[in-house]
């Protein structure tokens, strides 16, 4: 599910006076690491095209990044459409996809619009984000208590290259083409229990498997958890409400529309939350 209110807008300016790649994101000129990475992504890029020129890249956002709001997914998808435009490619929407999965493998799906399917493949180019219904096929709302705003300590990159120590992966891997297909079809026929209890599951499941990791990995704070009770309460008492975490702190409260309302009103009470970040189901990658 694409979120519409959630943005990251990429400006890419090719200039031959650059002896290396300029970055800047959210008015931080950015060095070492994190331009390595981007540096590595717009070099595929420059292959692609023919070219030997450099760029400048200006990243804004307007909800935190790194803190579990798929931030790295949101840029790569928004850096794939401007560089491959700034670099005078014509890319249709797989290929964006496809280019797009080499920065940052979440940032396949960001490309289309509203529900998107991640298609396994078996080779580079069979790997990419399909749509699997617009923005406008069901009123889902996601509620987005966040408990800490700051940059996680491990990248999802790092906790990626830990999943293989836990003795949970393999079954959790074995049985993801069950969950997808699940969740693909309660999505299709707009079946929000069934949505409800897989998705609650696929996201306890990856998130016992990074605890079970060596090192293990714990994302989640205090109010983290709060918040995942009490979710799960407020089903028990009717509101239709469930909840997702991502690699990070904070909580993503899946609600309709009609019941947006009652669903930010309860997590307002919770004990951690700094504010309550609210967006439906959006359009994808765009040129503005």
């Amino acid at each position: 599910m694409n979120l519409g209110a959630l943005e990251t807008r990429m400006t890419v300016t090719v200039d031959d006076q650059l002896e290396n790649y300029q970055l800047e994101i959210n008015n931080e000129h950015i060095v070492r690491s994190k331009l390595a990475r981007i540096a590595e992504f717009m070099d595929g890029i420059r292959i692609l095209a023919g070219s030997e020129t450099y760029a400048h890249i200006v990243s804004e956002n307007n909800f935190p990044i790194s803190a579990g709001l798929a931030s790295s997914a949101s840029a790569f998808a928004a850096l794939a459409l401007a560089g491959s435009k700034a670099y005078g490619l014509n890319l249709k929407e797989k290929e964006l996809s496809i280019l797009a999965r080499k920065g940052s493998g979440s940032a396949c799906r960001s490309v289309p619009s509203g529900y998107v399917e991640w298609k396994k493949g078996s080779s580079d180019c069979t790997s990419f984000g399909s749509p699997l219904a617009p923005p406008e096929h069901w009123d889902l709302v996601d509620c987005i208590p966040l408990v800490k705003t700051s940059e996680k300590p491990i990248s999802s990159k790092e906790g990626h290259s830990l999943a293989d120590t836990s003795p949970l992966q393999a079954s959790r891997v074995k049985d993801a083409p069950r969950r997808l297909e699940i969740c693909r079809n309660a999505i299709l026929q707009k079946d929000f229990e069934s949505l409800a209890a897989i998705s609650e599951l696929d996201s306890l499941w990856m998130h016992a498997v990074m605890m079970t990791s060596t090192p293990a990995l714990m994302y989640w704070e205090p109010a983290t958890i709060q918040i995942l009770k009490s979710v799960v309460n407020a089903r028990k008492d009717g509101l239709p409400v469930f909840a997702t975490v991502d690699a990070g702190p904070n909580v993503h409260v899946i609600t309709p529309k009609s019941s947006v309302n009652e669903s930010v009103a309860m997590l307002q009470t919770l004990q951690g939350v700094i504010q309550v970040m609210v967006s439906p189901a959006g359009g994808g990658a765009h040129l503005v």
